[in-house]
């Protein structure tokens, strides 16, 4: 067996061939490091497709074991402090009066002074709020060309999934979906769109992304490479 290492864009794995081994297979170590194991007589160009192919996969594990190690940052509710909502920051302003706890109003996230308490609360309200319309919106636009017919959008808290269906074809998003770019939560609903066609990441859900949204692998990329740094509340 030889460990040889092969670099496909940034990603740089170490290579182990093994008589032993039937199939390729990447492993994310621990400590971040890619392993890929194969059978030996596996030419580099095919193993060089096979990490591209993977290479969402990939991403999505790093970023997760970069989450899982890092201390995300506590918001503070004070004045001037950022909060994303679909890919721009806000800042923060206390105000002594107003007719609601937290609005959006010229530039400016709003909030009761006497609610800086229940603020994370209020936050998670507002964008759940907010998100559920929008992206109820962004799936009628696109129901009829994908000739699905979803059976409702739920927004709730998925932990690392940003998305999901359920039975009766029900939709569901993460509320921090409102928080990235329009165009990448709206990558989000396709795809979750897509999985009412076919329920696993095969070939030919791959290809009707695709129709529906031809730049969808730049999309997919973006939330797998930043996703991990869109900061909730």
């Amino acid at each position: 067996m030889s460990n040889l290492m092969l670099t496909v864009d940034d990603l740089h794995l170490t290579i182990r061939r093994s008589a032993r081994r039937k199939t390729m297979q990447i492993t994310v170590e621990r400590d971040g490091s890619l392993i890929l194991s194969t059978p030996p007589e596996v030419e580099e160009g095919t193993l060089r497709q096979f990490v591209q192919e993977k290479s969402f996969w990939i991403y999505s594990r790093l970023a997760e074991k970069e989450r899982l190690q890092r201390v995300i940052p506590t918001k503070e509710y004070v004045d001037g402090e950022g909060f994303l909502y679909l890919g721009r920051s806000y800042r923060l302003k206390l105000v002594d009066e107003q007719d609601v706890p937290l609005k959006l109003i010229s530039g400016r996230f709003r909030l009761l002074r006497s609610e800086v308490g229940a603020a994370r609360e209020h936050f998670i309200r507002w964008y759940g709020e907010h998100a559920r319309n929008w992206l109820a919106v962004r799936v009628e636009n696109y129901q009829v060309r994908m000739g699905v017919a979803p059976g409702g959008v739920r927004v709730q808290d998925l932990g690392y999934r940003w998305g999901s269906c359920g039975k009766g074809a029900q939709l569901y998003f993460h509320w921090k979906t409102i928080l990235l770019p329009k165009h990448i939560a709206e990558y989000v609903v396709v795809h979750e769109m897509t999985h009412l066609h076919e329920p696993h990441h095969t070939p030919e859900f791959w290809r009707r992304l695709e129709r529906a949204m031809p730049d969808y692998a730049q999309r997919k990329s973006w939330l797998a490479e930043h996703g991990i740094e869109v900061e909730g509340v």
